[in-house]
Parts: C-alpha cells; sequence; structure tokens
C-alpha cells in the first residue's frame, strides 16, 4: 500500500503518538471501535458506510486489527487526507 515516502524519525514518532492516542486499550493495535473514533478526528466526511471497507484496506494482513506498520503506510498514503 505504502508509496514508500521517506519519513524522518521525528515524524514517525510523531505518527507514533496518534496511533497510541486512538489505540485506547493500549494492546497495540487499533480496532474497528477506535477505528471509528480515530476517522471522526481525522476525517469526519467520511461517511459512515465506508468505514469497514476503509478498515479492511487498511489493515493488509486480515487479522480485524490495525497494527503500527499498517497505520504507518496509511499514513504515508495520505488516506485519512481525503
Amino acid at each position: 500500500m505504502s508509496q514508500d515516502k521517506k519519513l524522518t524519525d521525528a515524524q514517525i514518532a510523531e505518527i507514533r503518538k496518534d496511533f497510541d492516542f486512538f489505540d485506547r486499550d493500549l494492546n497495540g493495535q487499533i480496532d474497528l471501535h477506535e477505528f471509528i473514533e480515530l476517522l471522526t478526528v481525522l476525517s469526519p466526511k467520511t461517511k459512515a458506510g465506508n468505514v469497514q471497507e476503509g478498515f479492511a484496506m487498511i489493515d493488509e494482513n486480515g487479522d480485524g486489527f490495525i497494527d503500527f506498520e499498517e497505520f504507518l503506510d496509511w499514513w504515508k498514503d495520505g488516506w485519512w487526507e481525503y
């Protein structure tokens, strides 16, 4: 998914802070409910019908969670800007 956009260590640390903020149960993964909260903040114009589809796109390994690497790829791609 990633466009191989290069990020500095400082940028990755900031993205990690965002990930950790939305990882409410601190299990190192974002579940669907946490993802809905994330979208409410980062992309409030997202239609409810697109939430599960978007989640599935980010969850590259299909385990039902978004881990930090998947989140980072999504962030690099700028999907959250739409």
